[in-house]
């Protein structure tokens, strides 16, 4: 149960604020804000589905993938150096999402600016290793007890 919540927690950190960096990338140089939320759809459905379907399955999909790979950071991060590592390991999940499987599965995914899907993996990996390792501190932590 202890690891269940760990993920959760991890995951909503992680879900909630992964998009922040290819999102304000987007406002600030007048790009379409919803460019990648589309593409993330697309990987469900037809990349011409209406806005709102594109929206309810970018939710699905961002929901699903982000709560695979917490679950297998939660599983493999060492206790120590936890947020250094998660971000190292968003980074090898970015070249393998971005560099490997949406050019062969996901066109959409593949067209958008590589930089700003980057940067939004990194925030993921950091709000899934600041999770854990808060978590993690918590529980594990050397805490002294006094004696009278």
């Amino acid at each position: 149960m202890v690891l269940l919540r760990d993920v959760l927690w991890a995951w909503l950190a992680a879900t909630i604020f992964s998009g922040l960096p290819s999102t304000v990338y987007a406002l600030v140089t007048g790009d379409d804000p919803l460019e990648a939320t589309r593409a993330a759809g697309a990987m469900l459905i037809p990349a011409g589905s209406p806005l709102l379907q594109l929206l309810a399955a970018s939710a699905v999909v961002h929901g699903a993938v982000s709560l695979f790979w917490a679950l297998v950071l939660t599983l493999t991060l060492p206790r120590r150096r936890t947020l250094l590592w998660a971000i190292a390991a968003a980074a090898l999940i970015a070249l393998l999402d971005l560099g490997v499987i949406a050019p062969r599965l996901f066109p959409e995914v593949a067209r958008l600016a590589f930089w700003p899907q980057f940067a939004d993996h990194l925030v993921w990996g950091a709000c899934v290793g600041a999770t854990l390792a808060w978590r993690w501190r918590k529980r594990y932590c050397w805490k002294p007890t006094f004696r009278s």
